[in-house]
Order: C-alpha cells, then structure tokens, then sequence
C-alpha cells in the first residue's frame, strides 16, 4: 500500500516573508513559490493584462498618456488607479504570506522581511503618487481655469487670424473674442479647432531692485500654423518706442506708448482705468500692443521671471551650449540687484541657471539683434536637452520653480491641445523676423529706438502667409541656423 508523504516532508522549508516579497515584486510569483500553481498562474494572467495595458499605451498612445498628466480630472483617476493597483499587489503578498505555516524565524529575520515587502509595495506607488500631487498642483496653481477673452484690433485679419487678409492699419476698436470651442462633427476635427494661427508671447521679466512692477526684458511672440507647424517667431527688441496701442487703449495723443515698450508693464499698472480687457491692465497693454504691431490676435502669454528661469535651469541640471564667441560684461546686473563682473567663455560650455540667463541677457559689446539671438538659442538649447527621464528624475524641483515664477493665461482645458502640437512643430520649422535689422528703424533718441511699424507689420504678415518666400525675398533664417553664428 503506498504511502501518501506531506508537501512539508519532502520539499525545502518555505519562508513566509520570501513568499510575500515575490508577490510584492510580481503577484503570483509567491504563489507559485509556496507550491500554489493554480493561484499563481491566475494572478500572472491580471499581470499580463496590466502590464500590457501600460507598455501599449506608452508605445501606441504615447500622446494620449501625455494629455492625462496635463488633465487634472485624469490625474485623479490616475491616484485612484495607482491605488487599486497598489491594493491588488498587497492583497497577492497578503496572500503569499499566510499560505506558508510559520517556521519559527528568529524575530529580526522576520522583521526584515516584513520591511523588505513594505518598502517593495509602498515606495513605488508613494513615488507615483508624489508626482500625480505635484503635477495637480502646477496645474491648479499656473494654469487658468477658464478660456481668457481675446483683446484684438477691429479688423477681420486680426479677428480671424488670417495672415492672408490684408493687416489692421492704424487704430481699431477693441473686441473680445474667444479661441472656438470643440465642436463634434463627422469629420476628423484639426488641431484648435481649424484656427489659422495660434498666437503666443512670452515673456522674460525683471522685477528689479526697488521697482513695484516689472520689465518686460524679453518678449519674443509666436505664431503657429497647428495644420503644418511652421512658426514665425518675432523677437521684439527691448527699446522699441511709441509700440502701436489699439484704440480704446492708452492715455496718449500718439495712440501709442511712448516710452520703451520694455516699460509698458509699469506704465499699464501706473493706469490700470486705460488698460481695459480679460486680463490685467500690464497683459491688456502688452497683448493689445503686439497685437496691433504684427497685425494678429494674441491668444494666450506666458511670463517668466528671471530668477524663476535660473531655478529652471539649475533644476534641470543646467544646459550645454556651444558659445561661439566669448562675451564679457563687468558691470552686469545680478537677479538680486547687484553689480557683479561675469565672462562665458567660447567653446562648449556647461552653463548653470545664472550663467545661461547671463549669457542672454548681457548687452556689453553687443548689439541687441545678437543678444536676441542668444536668447532664442538659450531656449531651444534648454528644450532640446530637457529629456523625459531628466525631467521625471528632477520633476518635484521643476515645479516648485515653475510655480514661483510663471505666470500665463493658458486655461487647464487647452493643455491637451499643446500636446497634440508638439509633433507638428521642430526648430528647423520655426523662421525667424529681426525687428532690429537696420531697414526698419527710423530714428532714435537716448536709450530709445524708432521703427517703422507699419513695415514691421507687412514683414510679419508675409511671413506668416508664405515661410519660404519670405525667407527668400527677406533673408530671413530659420531658429536652427541662427544659433552658434559668431557675433561680429
């Protein structure tokens, strides 16, 4: 007569936390371990589902997976998924546990096998968890909940957005108009909806030392085409005076500013009653004026501040940049408000957040068309070396800077929208119009410069309709051949 033999007598002692720390790494894997197949080859099955759902979407929906970190409701949905997740991989290592008689481990053998499974079930969705509050949090605190009005000038160029049509000329009327919104229809939707141009400015601003408001240092307005992703990019040289303002706007006979328009900002928030519109009176002022400059509507801005662009930068690990000639300023104004002596050298250099911001900025045995050009080159540098990886690693620390020195008008809605954007558009599409070449300046005075608006205005509008002919007949270049061109 046989003679039946306990799994116990002829198998190797089982240890319950190894049983429950494979099922923390991979439910199922205890299971097995613990000699419960059936179980085991179950929880493999859900494993599978899971894990195939995540690697497809990251392979097939990439960009679908993007939009959910930019959604504030699917980041709440996300928590709610890292937590069942979390429950699932719990319930598997739970299970492991118990199905393992107690052998009698010492206690600190057991205890360090309980904090191995805690730390392999808890710290990966703590982290995941982490980073889901955070991005909530930069959402919620940078972008606007609701879509912001849009202050153009009277013209059915500048309202449609049609570079084609002809270009506002003098002073309009001011209108407010929102970017449409997302219609169902029976054909595949464009990306915003059919708009013909998107309009963005940016910002870099100078609080300064002892002034209430800021300087608008840097401006640089972007019009994309979303059907084809070529993009005009003007940079807006700071001491451009008597900048056009739409009618309605200002307390000037000139029907302009007549200061540098560096200086808008402070002359907007000194009148705050002459500056009407969805926004504050410096962002009425700023978007009107550039508005009527290059004969568009401008949909939406987004300011950084300097400092809030030296912690970017330094959060990112700072940016790699061939400097093809060195620059030199001794009297070069701090983010703090001090005076300090600073060199970039040429050659291939490492730049932390207040060297790349210095190499931007300093104006020393510069002209301001090159000192723009840096700046372009500055941004893409920093865009081309932001990968995701470095981005993840060093996200808590971009946000933070991120929350402290961007502001932007940007509604959360439209977020999704950029991301559809961004396959379209590379720097080798993006060409670029030098307000400061000489032909269209028409005079100056101390510390301020003269332009021919009006030229401006057709440059840009040409530009926008054809790219390739207007970089020919202008000699205009795009962002990619501008950047490592020595200084003269």
């Amino acid at each position: 007569m046989a003679t039946s033999i306990h799994p116990s007598e002829s198998s190797p002692p089982r240890r319950r936390s190894l049983a429950a720390l494979a099922s923390a790494l991979v439910p199922g894997l205890g299971q097995t371990y613990v000699g419960r197949r059936d179980i085991g080859r179950k929880l493999f099955i859900i494993d599978a589902v899971i894990a195939g759902f995540v690697l497809f979407s990251l392979i097939f929906l990439r960009s679908d997976v993007i939009k959910v970190w930019v959604s504030s409701g699917a980041l709440a949905l996300l928590m709610v998924m890292n937590l069942a997740i979390l429950a699932y991989r719990w319930l598997a290592a739970a299970d492991a546990y118990y199905s393992v008689p107690d052998s009698g481990d010492p206690k600190w053998l057991t205890g360090v096998g309980i904090a191995a499974v805690a730390v392999a079930l808890v710290v990966p969705h703590l982290l995941f968890g982490y980073l889901i509050v955070v991005q909530a949090s930069l959402i919620d605190t940078v972008f606007s909940s609701s879509e912001p009005a849009v202050v153009v000038a009277s013209s059915d160029a500048a309202a449609s957005g049609d570079p084609s049509a002809d270009p506002p000329g003098g002073a309009g009327v001011i209108t407010s108009t929102t970017i449409p919104a997302q219609t169902t229809t029976t054909t595949e939707a464009t990306l915003w909806d059919g708009l013909e141009r998107l309009n963005i400015v940016l910002f870099g601003a100078d609080a300064g030392e002892g002034r209430s408001g800021l300087r608008t240092d840097t401006t640089i307005v972007l019009s994309i085409d979303p059907s084809t992703g070529n993009t005009a990019m003007f940079s807006v040289p700071r001491d451009l005076s008597n900048a056009p303002l739409p009618e309605g706007m200002g307390i000037w006979d000139c029907d302009c500013f007549p200061d540098l328009i560096t200086h808008l900002y402070d002359g907007a928030l000194q009148n705050p009653e002459a500056f009407p519109g969805p926004n504050t009176a410096p962002i009425n002022a700023l978007k009107g004026a550039l508005g009527e400059m290059f004969g568009i509507p401008i949909h939406y801005y987004a300011l950084v501040t300097l400092e809030g662009f030296v912690d970017v930068v330094d959060a990112l690990g700072g940016v790699t940049m061939e400097i093809p000639k060195t620059i030199f300023d001794d009297t070069y104004p701090h983010e703090d408000g001090s005076i300090e002596s600073i060199e970039i050298k040429e050659g291939i250099r490492h730049l932390n957040g207040h060297e790349a911001l210095a190499y931007a900025r300093i104006r020393r045995h510069s002209d301001d068309f090159n000192r723009m050009n840096r700046q372009r080159c500055v941004l893409e540098a920093v865009l081309e070396q932001s990968s995701p990886a470095e981005i993840l690693f060093r996200f808590g620390a971009i946000a933070e800077a991120m929350k402290r020195s961007l502001k932007t008008d940007i509604p959360q809605e439209r977020l999704a929208d950029f991301i559809d954007l961004l396959p379209v558009i590379s720097t080798d599409r993006i060409a670029t119009l030098r307000i400061t070449r000489t032909e269209y300046k028409t005079g100056s005075a101390p510390g301020r410069t003269y332009y021919d608006i009006d030229r401006i205005r057709e440059d840009a509008q040409f530009l926008m309709a054809d790219p390739e002919a207007a970089q020919a007949e202008l000699g205009l270049d795009d962002l990619d051949s501008t950047c490592g061109v020595t200084e003269s």
